[in-house]
């Protein structure tokens, strides 16, 4: 086995894994009270998230041949399950099944008090990497909502109460963009890019990450090289280079390389690098079990590291994709989101998510759900 390997293609750039332990530790198996009782609420959550994760990527990698993907598997849970608190019945069921809890096994209470603590866990200061997240519930100045559900999403979810005149769209529109624009630093603009004046209440979800490698690339050994985007697609981007020690080894289940490089702080980026034509088998065969045991047996040696400096910005509209996973009643004018308000019967009309990301480890998200009143929501009905 050589002592260096040039690694100059990666097709595939992984996630962030702030709470690695409790992944790292579902591949054990562990008497589960003992579990509950040893183990903060967030680390219950944890698996049915990772498997939430992979669910999501697979959908759309299915509906994306072509185009990078590039999403937060967090920021639209959290978005989801501060949102489920306003429904009921079928649409309220088909929500938290969609993030992949069995509502036998693990109680709404578990299920909320988990994304409490993961939040508290993101937001924790640390001087060493910065990771905010926030979420604002903009409120149409003519809806009253109901007291529960308002103290629920601010205890929960810290989410932010604001009232938003939605009949002057282009006031509206600007009060939502300079709210995401400021949580992310100015990472993500002009989220909401049209406003209909049927709209009456949007929840905007947003994560913010920065920060540096533990071991940094230097900028002057950075230079244009080939990057293989396919077997009929290179193009020139700016390569960082560096010689040394790099947690690297090679899964023959995924027929990949695996790189893991971690962040000043509790932070640790996975990127796999699939043997030639192997993508399509990497992505089917990926789960948090083999991910987990990449987290808890880490090995390291030297590698001569070409890795691309690049920028992606995508905007997923996820409609179709939480469709595929068996949330639909929501998007229907027989959504129950009575929970909300019994002013007017709601139901969601768009999931947009904008992202932009950097190699040079930036990260920003942001998530909008936008009920409409049924009676105010003529000719929307179409997709998005």
């Amino acid at each position: 086995m050589p002592s260096s390997i040039s690694l100059g293609l990666l097709l595939l750039a992984g996630l962030s894994c702030l709470t690695a332990g409790s992944l790292a530790e579902d591949a054990q198996e562990t008497d589960a009270s003992k579990h509950d009782q040893e183990h903060p609420a967030s680390h219950r959550i944890a698996p049915n998230l990772a498997e939430f994760a992979f669910s999501l990527y697979r959908v759309l990698a299915h509906e994306s041949n072509t185009t990078n993907i590039f999403f937060s598997p967090v920021s639209i849970a959290i978005a989801l399950a501060s949102l489920s608190m306003g429904t009921k019945a079928d649409t309220h069921t088909q929500i938290l099944e969609g993030l992949g809890f069995n509502l036998t096994e693990t109680s709404e209470a578990d299920i909320h008090q988990g994304f409490q603590h993961l939040l508290q866990t993101l937001n924790k200061p640390n001087r060493q990497l910065q990771l905010t997240t926030g979420s604002g519930l903009f409120i149409d100045h003519n809806l009253k909502l109901l007291d529960k559900f308002l103290e629920d999403v601010k205890n929960l979810y810290h989410s932010e109460a604001f009232s938003t005149n939605f009949t002057n769209t282009e006031e509206a529109k600007r009060q939502i963009n300079t709210y995401v624009e400021k949580g992310t630093q100015g990472k993500i603009v002009d989220l909401v890019k049209e406003l209909d004046r049927g709209s009456v209440l949007a929840l905007v979800n947003y994560i913010f990450f920065k920060a540096k490698w533990e071991e940094p690339f230097e900028e002057v050994l950075t230079r244009e090289q080939d990057f293989h985007v396919d077997e009929a697609t290179t193009v020139r981007v700016p390569m960082m280079n560096r010689v040394g020690m790099f947690d690297l080894h090679y899964c023959p289940t995924l027929a990949s390389w695996v790189l893991q490089m971690d962040y000043l702080g509790n932070a640790t980026a996975i990127f796999l690098l699939p043997d030639e034509g192997k993508l399509q088998h990497l992505e089917d065969t990926i789960t948090k079990e083999i991910l987990a045991k990449f987290l808890k047996n880490r090995e390291s040696r030297r590698v001569d590291l070409h890795f691309p400096k690049v920028n992606i910005s995508e905007t997923i509209h996820l409609k179709p994709v939480l469709t595929s996973l068996g949330i639909t009643k929501v998007f229907s004018n027989a959504a129950d989101l009575s929970g909300i308000t019994e002013d007017a019967p709601l139901r969601v009309s768009k999931v947009r998510m904008p992202w932009s990301r950097g190699l040079q480890a930036r990260v920003s998200g942001g998530h909008l759900l936008r009920p409409e009143a049924e009676g105010r929501a003529k000719g929307h009905n179409k997709g998005s």
